[in-house]
């Protein structure tokens, strides 16, 4: 019996949100400081200020409601200057994160922006075909160049020869470079035929190269105004830069070493190294495996000798020069909506996220660091996992599901997710996977073409594992009359089920594909099912906002919990099958005793629907995940808050002991003072009551003590507070109110108008209690209005 009592398990009664991976960029400008500490991106009308070693937000700057259209960072990182659609240009103090100035800066929105390597100025180009040079502390403009007859789409500042000049680039395909001293264009570069998109001068400032989205890069003599060479790239170019003189290239063909090289990037989605001299490619980035993603632009980190590739999809993937262009680290900017979670690798370090996204995006918990996996070629649906978490499978809009070998350790991230099974059969979308609970050996997959697939596992070589193996289906069955949402394995793998749109769940035998039985009784579709991990019971989650446990001996309804304003869209077993956790439309995410019926709690910190649910096996953490691009990690905090509530509850039965033995010592000044922190009214008016049904004869304090006058008068204003709300409380009991009025009278004769007006409630309480003032004590009254508490309190709010 006693051993019985030691293995039940603790109910889980809290949980508290820890941790969270949000967006970071919703498109628009990148940049990243020139100590490659901090990473800056827009976020809707905000600039987000994130770590780049870690993903720890430092700052959020808020917007002005316009749309963010370009942003620069001084090289020394002490400001941001910003500029949106409102015309507005800021400047930002990048230690607080406090806005400094806001400038009117053009008569359209600023495109491109650039800062000087002194971090003196920052030029702007704009739409309406001007550009302007600022000095960022004193905040006023320096220069105004007209000359572009469109919209400036590149700026670049250049020091020569102890001058500064400024190059810029138009949608009028000109390229034309600025004396700032004489403030006058000195030259007109002509040969593009479309707009200039990227600009930059060699290492020792005589060439300056120009991209444009006419799919060449130009070579200038920008002195001589000379065309010295076209490079054709075959690309509408977006970036084009050179790489400083430095860079480490010894991987690559010795030819290369002293060569002047420079990087394009643009819609083909790679990005490619050149030779300045021959136009002859050095080195082309693998392109990610079927993706269709475009580079907008591409940040050069010259500290690590990376290049930051910035995506169409809101994504940020940066490139080794020196390791000859392979993907070092990848940003997710963006995740649009989050429909599945599972934790991957054999320690769960790892949380794999389906996004609306063909790309399978895993994140290392403890840094948030993400790996984006290429391999679908539509958006991925649904994730299942082996139970040693080293084997993952995914079902996409593809009509395929893809077998993963995890190996999260792995250095390079292309051997952290290598695919090692392609399943194709299904004629629509795969919207549910599952697999063995026991072993590697299968798994079934559901679609929107309403059957159910065997795959069979037992081939794959996992030690070798090969992206165009193509595990067999050995059986093929037609399950239900509607979409099938979700698939669930027994923990004994004899048998599986599915749920789908047709409001029904069924029950199959793992070996055969046999239908065993049929669970009704939903009003609505089936969102997810689960197997008990120690019953012989099936929990299922419906849009009839309610979810139901069935038995699987006469697939019988045995109960529904109801308490979900929408539609329940995912149900998992906690704490040895006794509780559930379970997640909506609603935006909630609900936990639930079993045998109560009861939610004991219910979690809220997402804005939208959440569509993944996910449980670490120690169920330390839950984690969810929903069309707020929100993924929160909950952390059962049952334990700690047991041991906290009964730490106070020890705290309060010696304090009341206290308490009583200064009682009955008539110890009355620290009695007073631990009622108070007790918080109990009724025994501080005993108390008080007390002090002065006990005075003695002759005695002129106001309470009957003058030892508890002192402690009133050197009460803090946290203590004040409290005993005025007592007092108002006390006044309206005509038992209580001489009480009441002593006390307060005692307040106000030992702590000045002043004290007292900074207390937030005191004029509310004092008004509340002013209508009571007897005859009796008419000099409360007097006081008050003498003080002018009143008028104090009222000017200190205005």
């Amino acid at each position: 019996m006693a051993d019985d009592i030691a293995q039940k398990p603790m109910l889980k009664t809290s949980f508290k949100s820890v941790k969270t991976i949000e967006s970071i960029y919703t498109g628009g400008k990148v940049v990243i400081t020139s100590d490659e500490k901090l990473i800056i991106s827009t976020l809707n009308e905000d600039i987000e200020v994130t770590e780049l070693a870690t993903g720890k937000n430092v700052h959020r700057l808020a917007g002005d409601t316009e749309i963010v259209t370009t942003l620069a960072v001084k090289p020394d990182g002490k400001h941001l200057v910003s500029a949106s659609r409102s015309l507005n240009m800021r400047i930002w103090d990048m230690e607080s994160g406090e806005c400094v100035r806001t400038l009117k800066a053009h008569e359209a929105p600023i495109i491109v922006m650039d800062i000087d390597p002194s971090s003196t100025l920052v030029a702007t180009g704009s739409a309406d075909a001007t550009i302007k040079v600022w000095d960022i502390d004193k905040g006023y403009c320096t220069h105004n160049l007209k000359g572009h007859g469109g919209v400036v789409s590149a700026v670049k500042f250049h020091h020569f020869e102890g001058k500064w000049y400024l190059a810029s680039g138009a949608d009028d395909c000109q390229i034309r470079i600025w004396d700032l001293q004489k403030r006058s264009c000195i030259a007109v570069l002509r040969s593009h035929v479309s707009v200039i998109r990227g600009l930059d001068f060699s290492a020792d400032g005589s060439l300056l190269i120009s991209g444009s989205r006419d799919k060449v890069v130009n070579v200038w003599d920008w002195k001589a105004s000379k065309l010295k060479a076209t490079h054709p790239i075959y690309e509408t170019l977006e970036t084009v830069g050179f790489l400083s003189q430095n860079t480490d290239l010894s991987h690559y063909d010795a030819k290369w070493l002293d060569a002047e090289i420079f990087y394009t990037a643009g819609d083909k989605g790679v990005v490619r190294l050149w030779d300045l001299k021959s136009g002859e490619l050095v080195q082309e980035q693998t392109a990610e495996n079927n993706s269709k993603h475009t580079i907008s632009d591409v940040i050069y980190c010259r500290r690590s000798q990376n290049l930051a590739a910035v995506t169409n999809d809101q994504n940020i993937l940066i490139y080794s020069i020196q390791n000859q262009m392979r993907r070092v680290k990848q940003i997710v900017g963006y995740n649009d909506e989050i429909v599945d979670l599972v934790y991957v690798g054999a320690n769960e370090t790892h949380l794999a996220a389906a996004t609306n996204s063909e790309q399978l995006r895993v994140y290392n918990v403890e840094t948030q660091d993400c790996d984006l996996v290429y391999g679908h070629k539509d958006m991925i649906i649904c994730l299942a996992r082996s139970t040693d978490g080293e084997v993952l499978v995914t079902g996409s809009k593809d009509k395929t599901a893809r077998v993963w070998k995890i190996n999260v350790e792995a250095e390079d991230p292309t051997e952290r997710y290598v695919c090692a099974g392609l399943c194709v059969g299904h004629t629509n979308p795969i919207g549910a996977v599952a697999m063995s609970r026991r072993s590697r050996n299968f798994m079934i997959t559901g679609s929107q073409d309403r059957t159910i697939k065997y795959w069979n596992l037992r081939e794959i070589n996992w030690d070798q594992p090969k992206d165009d193996f193509h595990p067999r289906s050995l059986y093929t069955h037609q399950a239900h009359d509607k979409d099938i949402n979700t698939i669930c394995v027994a923990p004994n793998d004899k048998f599986f089920a599915t749920g789908s749109q047709d409001k029904t769940a069924k029950i199959w035998n793992v070996d055969t594909g046999e239908l065993v039985g049929t669970c009704r009784g939903h009003k609505r579709g089936i969102w997810c099912a689960q197997f008990s991990p120690v019953d012989q019971v099936l929990a299922t989650s419906s849009s009839d906002k309610t979810i139901k446990i069935w038995s699987l001996k006469d697939f019988s309804c045995l109960k529904s919990f109801e308490g979900h304003t929408n539609s329940v869209l995912r149900v998992n077993f906690l704490t040895m099958g006794v509780q559930l956790v379970s997640a909506g439309s609603d935006g909630l995410v609900k936990l639930w005793t079993i045998k109560t019926n009861e939610c004991v709690n219910t979690l809220d910190n997402h804005t939208e629907k959440v569509w993944a649910l996910t449980t670490r096996k120690d169920e330390k953490f839950v984690v969810s995940g929903g069309a707020d691009s929100v993924v929160n990690f909950w952390e059962d905090v049952t334990l700690e808050e047991q041991e906290e509530e009964l730490k106070e509850k020890e705290e309060f039965i010696i304090k009341e002991q206290e308490l009583q033995n200064f009682m009955r010592k008539k110890d009355y000044l620290n009695a007073i003072l631990l009622a108070l922190s007790l918080n109990q009214p009724f025994r501080l008016l005993k108390i008080f009551r007390e002090v002065m049904e006990s005075r003695p004869e002759g005695d002129s304090s106001i309470t009957g003590s003058s030892q508890v006058d002192s402690i009133v008068g050197e009460m803090t204003q946290e203590q004040i507070e409290k005993l005025l709300g007592y007092i108002r409380d006390w006044n309206t009991n005509a038992k209580h109110s001489d009480i009441a009025q002593s006390v307060l009278y005692a307040l106000l004769s030992s702590h000045s108008a002043e004290e007292l007006v900074e207390i937030a409630n005191a004029k509310e309480i004092l008004d509340a209690l002013l209508p009571y003032t007897d005859r009796h004590y008419q000099r409360i009254d007097d006081l008050i209005t003498q003080s002018y508490i009143v008028d104090y309190t009222l000017h200190a709010q205005e």
